[in-house]
């Protein structure tokens, strides 16, 4: 049976550090990208940036990649995304939308995108973020827009308007592609599709669950599921 992921609009980017998992994904044809951030590549060990990137991008040259800058000064920032954007034509760079004291990104952003790097605009949660992206990205330069819609649901929030709307407010953004981020479930890779996303983006453990039950005749789950539980019974020897 096809597996339902290979049907869908959305371009699915696998989300993690771990470089195995990484180079693995990037080999299936479903996937089209690739992200990491800080945090993922702080859980995996990484303790030298570039040479980490570097040794991943030598494998990974055909698809999309995103690395993260990592200072919380604009102006550090600015060297760091001219460096990372130089490695190889396949990186995109993230830059998140604020610095940590609520500073907004957007001149550097716009300073960016005239230089001609192809950004990845992160940790978006609102619709005036979006705007304020929408106004400084360049026209003639792909971007990646990353709304953390799992975040938004983290908080008992419906994702799925701001996301339509997000998309509505790039309209103006030819080469501007919403990115459904902090995917949480697999059931997140069809709501971005509904919601009219181009790219989500989802963790390698997710990933694995939706190749595996992608589409999985119900029925077959219940029995996998009787049997998973009668294994585990036998194998804790449990009596009564």
């Amino acid at each position: 049976m096809q597996n339902p992921l290979s049907q869908l609009k959305v371009q699915l980017f696998a989300d993690g550090a771990d470089k195995k998992g990484m180079l693995d994904l990037y080999a299936n044809p479903l996937i089209k990208g690739l992200t990491t951030n800080p945090t993922l590549m702080r859980k995996a060990g990484i303790t030298d940036y570039e040479t980490y990137a570097k040794d991943v991008l030598q494998t990974v040259t055909a698809k999309p990649i995103s690395f993260e800058v990592f200072s919380d000064e604009f102006a550090e920032m600015k060297r760091q995304a001219l460096k990372i954007a130089a490695w190889q034509k396949n990186v995109y760079v993230k830059i998140p939308i604020t610095n940590t004291r609520r500073e907004s990104s957007a001149p550097l952003i716009r300073e960016l995108a005239r230089e001609g790097v192809q950004l990845n605009v992160t940790a978006i949660l609102t619709l005036g973020q979006v705007r304020t992206v929408a106004e400084a990205l360049n026209p003639a330069v792909p971007s990646v827009v990353s709304v953390f819609a799992g975040r938004i649901a983290d908080t008992g929030r419906d994702p799925m308007p701001l996301m339509r709307a997000a998309l509505a407010l790039l309209e103006g953004q030819p080469k501007a592609e919403l990115l459904w981020a902090s995917v949480r479930e697999v059931l997140n890779i069809w709501q971005a599709e509904a919601s009219g996303c181009r790219i989500v983006t989802v963790p390698h453990d997710v990933l694995a669950k939706a190749l595996k039950l992608g589409g999985m005749d119900l029925g077959e789950l219940s029995l996998d599921t009787v049997k998973m539980f009668a294994a585990d019974a036998a194998s804790a020897g449990f009596t009564l």
